[in-house]
């Protein structure tokens, strides 16, 4: 794959850079190296574990030099629709997560906004999403991934409880995050780039890299995170396979140094 001609990085955090508070190896080192080059680099999660705010200070405290304007979160973009469409949902999120929403309406819900909430996924509160979307509310998913990798081993991502809402409601969620290509597009944007000129390095072949290369970017799977034998399968044949994070900077910065040399 032809990495000349980049001005822009995307990165995702969980499984590419750290798995929890642990730093993937080799990874604090990489950042610096792709932010000290020539590269504009933003940082993308679909994380919703945790407010922007306090994945910043987890970040700094594993050694990485991440400012919060290079952030880009699934929140901010749900955020954006409920402020826009003047929503008051009912939200299945991770408290930690909530305060991406403080000044929401919560008096009558009107709508579901679903993300990774493991402490809210029981019958009660699913069923309290399913009759308010089943009566037409409109269903907010901020990503659907499958799983997550985390210090214990891959665990249940958000996108199968999404996917049992829409089954029993007869409805299509309306996701926000990764692989949807707003997402992808509205990260470009804020670089003041084109899509064909970034490319994206995750450990997720569908959402990361398949989602960024049908944005019209290049793509590059690292062997780290959530990645399994085999993930290789979903990608086309222009996306690149690394074993890790520095490798894909190696990678990026050894063309980048061959095109202005």
């Amino acid at each position: 794959m032809a990495l000349k001609q980049l001005r822009a990085v995307l990165v995702d955090l969980s499984g590419t850079i750290h798995i929890d508070d642990k730093v993937v190896s080799g990874a604090v080192d990489a950042v610096q190296r792709l932010k000290d080059s020539h590269l504009k680099v933003k940082f993308v999660t679909n994380t919703t574990k945790e407010s922007k705010r306090l994945l910043l200070e987890r970040l700094r405290k594993l050694g990485f030099n991440i400012n919060n304007n290079e952030i880009f979160t699934s929140l901010t973009a749900a955020r954006k629709i409920i402020d826009t469409r003047r929503l008051s949902p009912l939200m299945l999120l991770d408290d930690r997560a909530l305060e991406e929403f403080c000044g929401v309406p919560q008096d009558q819900f009107d709508s579901v906004l679903i993300g990774l909430a493991p402490d809210k996924f029981n019958y009660n509160k699913m069923n309290e999403a399913f009759r308010l979307v089943l009566n037409g509310a409109p269903l907010v998913a901020i990503h659907k991934a499958r799983y997550y990798k985390t210090k214990d081993g891959l665990a249940l991502g958000p996108g199968g409880f999404v996917t049992a809402l829409e089954y029993s409601a007869g409805i299509q969620a309306e996701v926000v995050g990764k692989p949807e290509s707003s997402f992808f597009l509205s990260a470009v944007a804020e670089l003041d780039v084109l899509p064909e000129q970034c490319v994206m390095i995750g450990d997720d072949a569908r959402d990361d890299v398949v989602g960024a290369i049908s944005s019209g970017m290049k793509g590059i799977l690292v062997k780290t995170g959530k990645y399994r034998v085999g993930d290789e399968k979903y990608l086309p044949d222009n996306a690149v396979t690394v074993n890790n994070f520095s490798e894909a900077v190696d990678l990026i910065l050894k063309q980048q140094y061959a095109e202005h040399t």
